[in-house]
């Protein structure tokens, strides 16, 4: 049986934590999480589930971000499950309101999310994602194109920093011959010193 929630996640700023703090928007897992279409496939998970029959299976929010999870960090199923239960980044995630000690789900369940949730459908989130994206990135240029047709200017968007860093320099590597050679001369020399 699926049971979809009907009440949106809160934004990162409103996610409980046990110490009054807050969740950062710039963390990749914030970031990922904002960048996935989640609800455009709770619908086709939902189908997955008998109506009526069966105990209530876990969110596709869930199921889907605790499999990212353990293919970004390169984890196990059982160390999936602690590094979620550890850090509250990752319960943001996988679609949790707070913070909570008990691991949200069991190790054995990546198995089942892993068979419901197949590489056609991975392919389709993917796709939506990357279409969003360049719609995105779409608007921006028009935009751009607007206000460049209208004759205004276009601010600058911060400053270029340039340093000598990147400068060639003569060093010596580990490879070169010259060092073997110092190395040899400086251990005869060594060896003649103790012999004396």
């Amino acid at each position: 049986m699926y049971r979809k929630e009907e009440q949106p996640l809160p934004p990162p700023e409103k996610f409980e934590l046990p110490f009054e703090g807050k969740l950062s928007p710039n963390n990749r897992w914030v970031i990922m999480a904002e960048l996935i279409p989640w609800d455009d496939f709770e619908e086709e998970y939902a189908k997955l589930f008998s109506a009526e029959k069966g105990a209530p299976a876990k969110l596709f929010r869930m199921a889907l971000g605790t499999l990212i999870i353990k293919e970004k960090l390169g984890t196990s199923d059982r160390e999936t499950i602690e590094q979620i239960r550890e850090n509250p980044y990752l319960q943001y995630f996988i679609g949790l309101n707070c913070y909570q000690q008990e691991p949200p789900l069991e190790s054995s369940m990546l198995v089942h999310f892993r068979k419901r949730i197949d590489g056609e459908l991975i392919n389709k989130i993917n796709k939506k994602i990357v279409k969003r994206e360049i719609d995105k990135s779409d608007k921006e240029v028009k935009k751009k194109d607007c206000l460049q047709e209208k004759g205004e200017k276009i601010k600058n968007k911060g400053k270029l920093i340039l340093d000598a860093t990147c400068a060639p320099a003569d060093i010596k590597y580990p490879t070169d011959l010259g060092i073997l050679n110092q190395a040899r001369i400086e251990t005869e020399r060594i060896i003649d010193n103790l012999y004396k």
